[in-house]
C-alpha cells in the first residue's frame, strides 16, 4: 500500500492521529528532505526508516520504490510540509505506482495544505478559486502572470523569500489588484498582509524576508 501523508506545515501539533499511526506502521518512509522530517519523527517517537524522494530524484530511485511496492511493503509519503503531490513531485511517483502496480491501493491520510490554510482567512469569495503552484523562476513568467490576472476567480500560488519582491512587482506593472498573503504559516512569525497589491509591497520590503509565501490575488 502506498499512503500519502499530509504532515505540518510548520506547526508540529497540527499532524493528525490517523497521520501518526499510519507512519508508525509503514515499512518505509519517503520525504523530501531526511532532515526535516527527522525531526518529526523525533518529537513523535517513530522509528521508521527514512529514504529521500524528490525532484531531482532519477529512475533508479523510481524503480527501487516501486520494487518494493511489489514486494508488499507499506510505503509512506509525506514531504517537507503540507499535502504531498500539491506542487512538488510526489504526484509524479502517485502516477509511476498506479501504472505500474495497478493493484495497489494508494491511500490519502489528508491534514495540512498551505493553500486551503490560506484560503480559509484571506477574505475573499472562495467557493471557485485557481491554484498555479509556484511561478517559473525565469522563463514563461509573463505568460504565468497574464493567465492569474486573466482568471474570473480567485488564484493562489506559491512564492519564495527569494522572489517574492519580484512577483508582486512584475503583477503590479501589468494590472493592480487586491491581493492577500500568508507568510510563515503556523510557524512562530505567522503573518498576514491584505491591501492593493503595491500597499503589500510596500509592507513587505520593510521587513526582513523570510518563510514561504502564500498568494491570493482576488479575481471576478
Amino acid at each position: 500500500m502506498l499512503y500519502i501523508v499530509a504532515t505540518p506545515i510548520g506547526n508540529l501539533s497540527d499532524i493528525t492521529f490517523r497521520a501518526l499511526e499510519t507512519l508508525k506502521k509503514a515499512d518505509l518512509i519517503l520525504c523530501e528532505d531526511t532532515r526535516v522530517t527527522s525531526k518529526l519523527l523525533f518529537k513523535y517517537k517513530i522509528e521508521v526508516p527514512l529514504d529521500s524522494y524528490h525532484h531531482k530524484s532519477g529512475e533508479n530511485k523510481v524503480r527501487r520504490i516501486i520494487d518494493k511496492i511489489k514486494k508488499g511493503e507499506n510505503i509512506a509519503m509525506v514531504c517537507d510540509g503540507g499535502t504531498p503531490g500539491i506542487s512538488d513531485p510526489g504526484g509524479r511517483l502517485v502516477e509511476r505506482v498506479l501504472k505500474e502496480v495497478p493493484r495497489v491501493k494508494v491511500t490519502p491520510i489528508p491534514g495540512p495544505c498551505a493553500a486551503i490554510t490560506a484560503a480559509s482567512i484571506c477574505g475573499f469569495p472562495m467557493e471557485k478559486f485557481v491554484f498555479m503552484g509556484f511561478p517559473p523562476q525565469k522563463k514563461k513568467r509573463k505568460r504565468f502572470f497574464e493567465k492569474v490576472l486573466s482568471s474570473s476567480s480567485p488564484v493562489i500560488f506559491y512564492e519564495s523569500p527569494h522572489r517574492i519582491i519580484k512577483t508582486l512587482e512584475e503583477i503590479s506593472e501589468m494590472e493592480e489588484r487586491e491581493i492577500f498573503i500568508l507568510r510563515e504559516a503556523t510557524k512562530l512569525y505567522e503573518r498576514t498582509y491584505r491591501g492593493s497589491i503595491k500597499e503589500v509591497l510596500k509592507e513587505i520590503e520593510k521587513e526582513k524576508i523570510k518563510g514561504e509565501f502564500t498568494v491570493i490575488l482576488k479575481n471576478g
